[in-house]
């Protein structure tokens, strides 16, 4: 398949900027894949379309403020973005201008809070890079950091729990499961009340959320690696479900990715571990463990655009994105929502 049959045309004011005041008040497009309807909902009318047995499969990683503004010694300025941990104070960030920064440049920022230096540059362009400071790096991080909002967010955010969801738990990621983003805290409890198990996963989001297809042909693309882990209680509820013919719902394309990484090829049954995954979901795919997705709106000619055709298939999602820009949705990071089922 070429790139090319993953794009549409999307007006630049279509594209949120800010969050919307209440999270559980975005609209929410609903496809029923079976009859290949279309219907506009508010989000917190999904609790109707869940039934009891049903399971939510969230993302609880927790976005740092992984977006850093420091010095060379030169006095240039630049730009870090952390993206993943590799060991100890080593991390894999994206670093701009990337000409300027060779191995063994040093970089310092907050007035020498931090300082950084180039270890390696690794095959993708991005740096190995060593942090040295005094003190907790992530007391440091929170001091200097800013949320590493997408590029196509020109807004700065009034307050950074906006970029996080209300379950936000382990640190790690470069970016928010943005799915995620419409839960409150009240609208959870009720979805609980109904009778619906809740699990969680837990994958850092990389450098993937940010990288465009490149290739002509999507088959050629490479995904980059993120880590996740789930744990028992977590497998338990999910393998239940599967048991009793009931539905596996995962909130985000991150869950997605890990809940079909890790299920058994025939069962579709997972089980507690932790890993790295690369997997890679375009139109052709099976799904192994999930039976319905919540998703924002992806960008155009996306890997995730790729992922929601897999489900749902290319021509009802690409005829659903058209009824989208048609009816004025929100798009992207802070926009609606869909759930396909």
């Amino acid at each position: 398949m070429e790139i090319k049959e993953f794009y549409y045309d999307l007006p630049e004011e279509l594209i949120a900027q800010v969050p919307i005041k209440n999270r559980d008040e975005s609209r929410l497009m609903v496809l029923n894949r079976k009859n290949q309807t279309i219907e506009h909902k508010i989000f917190k009318d999904i609790i109707d379309y869940l039934e009891p047995g049903d399971c939510l499969v969230r993302n609880n990683t927790k976005v740092i403020p992984a977006r850093l503004y420091g010095k060379k010694e030169t006095g240039a300025n630049v730009e870090f973005v952390l993206l993943k941990n590799i060991e100890g104070d080593i991390w894999e960030a994206m670093v701009r201008p990337g000409n300027k920064l060779h191995v063994g440049a040093k970089v310092i920022f907050g007035d020498g809070l931090l300082k950084a230096e180039i270890l390696e540059t690794l095959p993708d362009g991005t740096r190995k890079v060593k942090f040295t400071y005094d003190g907790i790096f992530n007391e440091i991080l929170d001091k200097i950091g800013l949320m590493p909002l997408p590029p196509y967010i020109h807004e700065s955010l009034k307050e950074n729990d906006r970029y996080q969801t209300v379950y936000a738990k382990y640190e790690g990621s470069a970016a928010a499961p943005t799915a995620g983003l419409h839960f409150t805290p009240e609208l959870l409890q009720k979805i609980e009340e109904k009778g619906i198990k809740i699990a969680n996963v837990t994958l850092h989001v990389g450098i993937g959320t940010f990288r465009p297809v490149k290739e002509k042909n999507i088959e050629d693309h490479h995904m980059h690696t993120e880590h996740y882990y789930i744990k028992q209680e977590d497998v338990d509820k999910i393998n239940e479900t599967k048991k009793a013919g009931k539905r596996v719902i995962a909130v985000g394309t991150t869950s997605c990715r890990t809940l079909e990484t890790i299920a058994d090829e025939k069962t579709g049954l997972v089980k507690a571990c932790e890993g790295d995954t690369g997997i890679y979901i375009y139109p052709g795919y099976k799904f192994k463990c999930i039976d319905g997705l919540v998703t924002n709106f992806h960008l155009p000619e996306s890997t995730l655009l790729m992922l929601v055709s897999a489900l749902a298939g290319k021509d009802y999602i690409m005829k659903a994105y058209e009824e989208a820009v048609k009816e004025k949705y929100r798009f992207f990071s802070f926009g609606d929502a869909m759930l396909i089922l």
